[in-house]
């Protein structure tokens, strides 16, 4: 996320300022800090006082980490968010930071999350939860009034996206927070970009979910929706991968310059060299000595059949060790 975020500065200041945003308040909802650690951070990044009232109980704090001494003004209430008995908002005269959005944004999304954990067991996120015994997703079936063997599918957007009429909860994921959304009928219009989990029976809903999170994370400008059935096998290839420690291919697809990276796909895609040189508009002998450059930098021949296979599983993978891009931006 570092990286992600150093490269961002170098050309796009206010980017990265978001990321970092977004990467604060993860790191806390992360390490179950409570209500008091969210406004404190939230006064900090704004550099004004946070607060939030959760049934009619309202609790401040300003960039020092103290109670301010003064009493809530309503009025000084700005980029207010709200949610099932609870508002968050930042206090500040005059005109709103840019960042100010951003910071409430996450802050109403944490004051979300630790709402839903008030009552364990009984939010829709238990039921994704791989952790929970099986008998007991299938109690909590039973109060949703939906069967077991009912098919489901569950959908995976960005934590700030908006929500649909459909049970969704944020949760927490080695990617950052992400929204989950239960799919019964097939027909709902999900915001871009979306992960589509596969379809199973109610009580394997943590398999669909953790279908939908690869997808999003494969999803892209290009192709904002991405359905987790049509990956087939790269799907338990994708499932079986730990993005904190990359496989060697993936590293070696991640050292390649962006126009390197574009002269391996084409020779990857094309039929022969020489249309692959077409393709590029580049002459023939050039793609020729970039092809022996590398096959070498690689370690395999990216144009025999297995060599193909590594590549397209390397930059498959390469998707999901990526950092997850800004909020309402194009990937980096």
């Amino acid at each position: 996320m570092q990286q992600l975020v150093g490269r961002l500065n170098a050309f796009d200041p206010e980017a990265s300022e978001t990321l970092r945003i977004v990467s604060y308040f993860d790191v806390l909802i992360a390490r179950s800090v409570g209500l008091d650690g969210l406004l404190r951070g939230a006064a900090v990044l704004s550099g004004t006082v946070a607060g939030v009232e959760i049934r009619g109980r309202v609790s401040r704090r300003d960039p020092d980490g103290r109670l301010p001494a003064e009493v809530a003004d309503v009025r000084r209430r700005s980029s207010r968010r709200s949610g099932a008995g609870w508002t968050v908002w930042l206090e500040r005269d005059g005109e709103a930071d840019p960042n100010d959005e951003m910071v409430v944004e996450r802050l109403a999304l944490g004051v979300e999350l630790l709402e839903a954990r008030r009552n364990p067991g009984s939010g829709f996120d238990a039921l994704i939860d791989s952790a929970r015994p099986i008998d007991e997703r299938v109690t909590l079936l039973a109060k949703r009034r939906i069967d077991p063997a009912t098919p489901v599918r569950i959908l995976a957007t960005m934590a700030d996206a908006a929500e649909i009429d459909a049970p969704s909860a944020i949760v927490p994921t080695r990617y950052g927070l992400l929204r989950a959304t239960l799919d019964i009928s097939g027909k709902l219009s999900p915001p871009e970009p979306v992960g589509l989990g596969t379809w199973v029976r109610a009580d394997r809903a943590p398999e669909s979910w953790d279908g939908a999170i690869i997808a999003l994370r494969l999803s892209d400008a290009s192709v904002p929706t991405v359905d987790a059935t049509d990956l087939g096998a790269l799907l338990l290839l994708a499932q079986s991968y730990d993005p904190q420690i990359p496989h060697e291919d993936v590293r070696a697809l991640a050292r390649l310059d962006r126009r390197s990276a574009d002269v391996l796909h084409a020779l990857v895609e094309a039929y022969s060299i020489r249309s692959a040189a077409a393709d590029l508009g580049m002459h023939h002998s050039t793609v020729q000595a970039r092809h022996e450059g590398l096959t070498h930098a690689l370690g395999y021949d990216p144009r025999t059949n297995v060599g193909r296979m590594r590549y397209i599983a390397a930059a498959l993978l390469l998707r999901l060790t990526d950092p997850i891009p800004p909020p309402h931006s194009e990937a980096a």
